[in-house]
């Protein structure tokens, strides 16, 4: 069974860092695409950044671009999002997120909370 588990969320002042982690176990994920999501309260989930797990291809969000960045370990079966130069905007419950086809996303973590103060 596919579990996705996220960590590394807390309360960081504005200009700050973070490091997601997701751990993902339950199969194979060479030929995965993984992706962090981030929903902030009365909004809707919103996409931040995906790669493709073991490639070198990314994609960010426009928001995020050029603070953010995703990276995957195959050794550690982990993807990263570096989150750097951290906005309240920013603030949100971040997902992590696995699919191995095209369309939507199959499968989703519990969510890490990241609060960034003014």
């Amino acid at each position: 069974q596919v579990h996705l588990v996220e960590s590394g969320g807390g309360l960081v002042q504005a200009g700050g860092s973070l490091r997601l982690s997701c751990a993902a176990s339950g199969r194979t994920f060479s030929n995965a695409d993984m992706g962090w999501f981030r929903q902030a309260p009365g909004k809707e989930r919103e996409f931040v950044a995906s790669i493709r797990w073991g490639g070198v291809s990314t994609y960010y969000a426009d928001s995020v671009k050029g603070r953010f960045t995703i990276s995957s370990d195959n050794a550690k079966n982990t993807v990263n999002l570096q989150m750097n130069n951290l906005k309240p905007e920013d603030t949100a419950v971040y997902y992590c997120a696995a699919k191995w086809t095209a369309g939507t996303y199959d499968y989703w973590g519990q969510g890490t909370q990241v609060t960034v103060s003014s």
